[in-house]
């Protein structure tokens, strides 16, 4: 059985693993003896090191035939220093994964307008997450070209799931933009996402980038007002876009202002998934027939209030 080193050890991961495991022997870095021990668990031969310290890294090299790549970058800079410490240590060894899959974002295109983007849209970062995206995806390119590996990256939109949901701005009246000027947005489930990587998996040759995202892009509020409305809670108020983006912080203007809508022909042709949510409005359908969910999410988030 091929080995698999996740570097990453977050929740689209674990969402992954059942089905990674079928085929896979599945190694994990982790920072912790607790995450450790949660991995163990179920199923995963837990590694541990940090991608900010390199000296803890040695030992992952030469271990694996493949890697999923999910960890974030640094929080700050425009650049991905454990994207190179990473790379740099594997490539030390006699032999390196020769397939790649990494989690990339749609922030790497910028603000499109609103305009439908596949992927030979140019990269257009307007911030620095995702100036720190695109860098790691071009180190991984150059490191894909010169070592001859098999290279898929997955530029996801944002995720979401029963626990993934953006309910504290709901909670905090944080306003949108009203509807005449409104941003687009894009969306993909954590389980799809995590479906996404398991195809990527398959592919043994070249560089491809993906855009993981479902079918129905939504304009913002449109998301918010159907969200609360599933959950029986205020919808925030819709102000001017410029009154917006005077109200809340850069970040969340990141989000709220950015607007494109992104074509996922591509991924579903040559990855072979069908979504299970092909639009959040699907998600929220059948949210809106199970009650017990509807109480444990808002359950959950009266306990992080």
């Amino acid at each position: 059985m091929p080995t698999l080193l996740i570097i990453g050890a977050g929740d689209v991961a674990r969402r992954a693993l059942p089905l990674l495991l079928r085929r896979w022997r599945v190694l994990v870095l982790c920072r912790t003896e607790e995450a450790a021990a949660r991995w163990r668990a179920l199923g995963a031969q837990p590694m541990l090191g940090d991608l900010d310290n390199a000296a803890s890294l040695k030992r992952l090299a030469g271990l694996a035939d493949a890697a999923l790549l999910t960890a974030p970058p640094p929080p700050r800079g425009k650049s991905d220093p454990r994207m190179r410490k990473l790379l740099y240590t594997l490539a030390k060894a006699d032999s390196i994964p020769q397939q790649w899959v990494y989690i990339s974002t749609s922030g790497v295109y910028g603000d499109a307008a609103g305009r439908w983007l596949d992927e030979t849209a140019p990269l257009r970062p307007h911030n620095e997450r995702a100036w720190r995206r695109a860098d790691a995806e071009a180190v991984l390119r150059r490191f894909a070209i010169r070592h001859g590996c098999a290279l898929t990256i997955l530029r996801a939109p944002g995720i979401y799931a029963d626990d993934r949901l953006p309910l504290s701005r709901l909670f905090n009246q944080t306003p949108l933009i009203a509807d005449a000027e409104d941003s687009w947005s894009n969306h993909i489930h954590a389980d799809d996402l995590a479906r996404l990587c398991v195809a990527a998996l398959s592919r043994r040759h070249g560089i491809r980038v993906y855009n993981a995202c479902d079918a129905q892009p939504l304009p913002v509020s449109r998301w918010y007002q159907a969200l609360a409305e599933t959950l029986d809670l205020p919808c925030p108020p819709q102000l001017p876009r410029e009154a917006v983006k005077a109200s809340v912080s850069p970040q969340q203007w990141s989000f709220l202002g950015e607007s494109r809508r992104l074509d996922n022909r591509r991924v579903l042709r040559e990855l072979g998934v069908s979504l299970r949510w092909p639009s959040v409005l699907d998600y929220l359908a059948a949210l809106r027939q199970d009650s017990a969910r509807r109480a444990a999410i808002l359950a959950s988030q009266a306990e992080i209030r």
